[in-house]
């Protein structure tokens, strides 16, 4: 039985922490993914990295296709973003870490990261559209970036105040009843 571990949640400091490299000979990397594909599931998220469930590795798991019959998550060893393009998109972003809300988040479209699987092969990966978003919002959580630094500044201040709402109505991880607007 794999077991779920829990979320960390916004106002922690781990969350704000850059992240140590993995060791690729580690081979407790292969049961902590698991259980963090496990608790992204649980949680209905397409994403989560290492200091979200408190550890500060550079490790994340996304699967951004995902249903209760086809699950398969990709792995990511200390994934690097090596590149970026296109015009900006302003697009809302949920957060497992963040409960409760959404906000609008400026990222480039296309995104190329560069990372080891859990046998130590290099890989590319290039994407777009909610892969590419997703991609780059963990790797912020990596270099300690969180939702509150990634949002555009003109919406930070209500999804600082929107959050705490969330947070005093009880919101958990997956949630995003709350979406976040710009002034």
């Amino acid at each position: 039985m794999v077991t779920m571990l829990k979320v960390v949640q916004s106002p922690d400091p781990l969350l704000s922490t850059v992240c140590e490299p993995c060791d690729l000979g580690d081979k407790s990397l292969k049961r902590l993914s698991t259980q963090m594909a496990h608790t992204m599931y649980k949680n209905n998220g397409v994403g989560i990295a290492a200091p979200q469930v408190g550890v500060l590795k550079r490790l994340i798991v996304v699967d951004c296709d995902w249903d209760e019959h086809h699950r398969d998550p990709l792995v990511l060893v200390n994934p690097e973003l090596v590149d970026t393009w296109g015009d900006p998109v302003i697009d809302h972003e949920g957060c497992l870490s963040v409960p409760g809300v959404s906000a609008p988040v400026s990222r480039a479209p296309w995104a190329r990261v560069r990372y080891f699987d859990l046998e130590g092969e290099q890989w590319e990966i290039e994407s777009d559209g909610l892969l590419g978003r997703c991609l780059q919002h963990e790797i912020d959580h990596l270099n300690g970036r969180t939702l509150f630094e990634s949002c555009v500044p003109e919406a930070r201040i209500n999804l600082l105040a929107a959050y705490e709402r969330a947070r005093l109505e009880g919101a958990r991880p997956g949630e995003t009843a709350i979406e976040v607007g710009i002034d």
